[in-house]
């Protein structure tokens, strides 16, 4: 309410006086406006953002979820990099996000084996094609997860599927890359489905930190991973 008050204001000066005149109060309009909007959504350049992780078989036998149950998932942000990183009791997966340069490194840590597969950003954008023209209906329907007030969404995507959402408009990220599906929304997702081959996941953040990460988070190994390209690794999954 405020913000459109102080936006007719700005209009008003322009039409109503001369533009000698108005420079002075322009200006305090402007930073008028400027403070709201900085106020009203914090970005996030550096923190975590820790998740609940439900699981929805939608089978009367629970064993496949079990594999996840106690499952976490953070992700990491510093500057223009982001990691999310999954833990469950199959192992751990990370992906790595440099948003410099658009690359993406996906670590996994299942046991003995260790695999880290390297993506360019076309690699990137072809492992998330479903959610390219994705359109969101925005709903009367808000509930408070974590301490912010998130709004629903229905995401539909170019197969009809849908995805439901809610997100604050609070926050943001620096970069939004880890959250594909979701990046066009005007903030950050605080609860969103996604799959785990058959299974239909639940993310809820159940709490945002603005702490400091430390840069070690975001650095690749350097040796006991077997590397593979985004190509190598879509011929290994379609030879099983």
């Amino acid at each position: 309410m405020l913000y459109n008050y102080l936006a007719n204001l700005v209009r008003l000066f322009i039409t109503f006086k001369p533009m000698k005149k108005i420079t002075k109060s322009f200006v305090i309009v402007l930073s008028l406006l400027w403070v709201f909007t900085a106020k009203a959504q914090k970005r996030i350049t550096e923190g975590t953002i820790a998740y609940d992780i439900v699981v929805n078989t939608g089978n009367s036998n629970p064993s496949i979820a079990d594999m996840f149950n106690g499952a976490t998932s953070i992700v990491y942000l510093k500057g223009y990099q982001t990691r999310f990183e999954r833990v469950s009791s199959l192992g751990v997966e990370s992906t790595i996000v440099d948003g410099k340069t658009g690359n993406v490194n996906v670590l996994k840590e299942y046991g003995e084996q260790k695999y880290m597969i390297t993506m360019t950003p076309a690699n990137w954008k072809d492992a998330n094609k479903k959610y390219e023209g994705i359109v969101f209906e925005y709903k009367d329907e808000y509930k408070e997860i974590a301490g912010y007030k998130c709004q629903k969404a229905i995401g539909t995507m170019k197969d009809g599927t849908t995805i439901n959402v809610f997100f604050t408009k609070d926050l943001v990220a620096n970069n939004r890359e880890f959250e594909y599906a979701y990046k066009s929304l005007p903030g950050l997702a605080m609860e969103f489905e996604t799959s785990i081959g058959s299974l239909k996941v639940t993310y809820t953040v159940s709490k945002v930190n603005f702490g400091i990460v430390p840069a070690t988070k975001f650095e690749l190994p350097k040796s006991g991973f077997r590397v593979m390209t985004y190509e190598e690794s879509n011929n290994a999954g379609k030879s099983k």
